[in-house]
């Protein structure tokens, strides 16, 4: 963490808030601005713990003297500025004809806990994951990324919904004659065939071994560009968003946005 990352992460954030029209209370010794650097250095460096994060930018003199409980308070008062600012970036720093797409598991809380968790209740948020062969309780993140790894588009869904539920709502921001590469999971003729008529867009999955396969340059395409996304999955493991520690669903997602701002600061500063 040095000055190199802080400076501008708050000049981007604090001219993407000046064209969104934001205004800050005449009384606040703490600009929006700071309030959202703070929130991104914590998903970046410290595992999105805000309390550690906003004790280190006071004692380097970055920003003024702020207490955890205001800077809590100012940070869900900024939680709709934060989603518009991450949809910014992944306009502005997004780039290329090729994509991939993949899904996250986000637990909320220890399975053991799983009934008296009071973040979310029910069935539809029992998942399993097939890479790690485990189960888990709480949340699935949906990603698009474009080559470099910057997020494109993303959805948050219950663990246990498929991952072709939301898969045309993400490719649908896609510029015409784009590629997107997956995994298996999400084979299907009918929406590989809904992405080109209706986008123009090709969904790339890897084909299973008992199918008949893909095209030489379909694979070349995957084996090229398929590691980026398990990457970009390391990225965020790293930034703790399966270990996000937040008392309510609104807390879980601010540090999930932080979480793919931060990615898409990583990977253009």
């Amino acid at each position: 963490m040095n000055d190199d990352y802080i400076v501008p992460v708050y000049v981007i954030i604090d001219d993407v808030l000046r064209l969104m029209n934001y205004q800050d209370d005449v009384r606040a010794s703490v600009s929006a601005a700071e309030v959202l650097t703070v929130a991104v250095v914590a998903a970046r460096f410290f595992q999105n713990h805000h309390e550690r994060a906003l004790c280190i930018l006071q004692k380097l003199g970055d920003i003024p003297r702020l207490s955890v409980s205001r800077f809590n308070r100012r940070l869900h008062a900024l939680q709709e500025q934060l989603w518009h600012l991450t949809q910014v970036l992944s306009e502005v720093f997004a780039a290329g004809s090729v994509y991939i797409i993949d899904t996250l598991p986000l637990p909320v809380c220890k399975r053991v806990r799983a009934r008296r968790c009071k973040k979310v209740q029910g069935e539809a948020f029992w998942g399993y994951c097939a890479a790690k062969d485990e189960f888990f309780f709480g949340w699935q993140l949906h990603l698009l990324c474009d080559a470099q790894g910057v997020p494109v588009a993303f959805d948050v869904l219950p663990a246990r919904w498929d991952e072709l539920t939301i898969v045309q709502d993400l490719l649908a921001v896609l510029p015409e004659g784009s590629s997107v590469v997956a995994d298996k999971g999400y084979i299907s003729d009918q929406d590989q065939q809904l992405s080109y008529i209706h986008s123009s867009v090709r969904l790339i999955p890897k084909q299973r071994r008992n199918m008949r396969g893909n095209s030489r340059e379909d694979a070349h395409l995957i084996r090229q560009h398929r590691s980026m996304i398990e990457t970009v999955n390391s990225q965020l493991e790293k930034m703790g968003v399966q270990r996000l520690h937040a008392r309510t669903a609104p807390g879980f997602m601010l540090k999930l946005l932080s979480s793919l701002t931060a990615l898409s600061f990583a990977h253009v500063l």
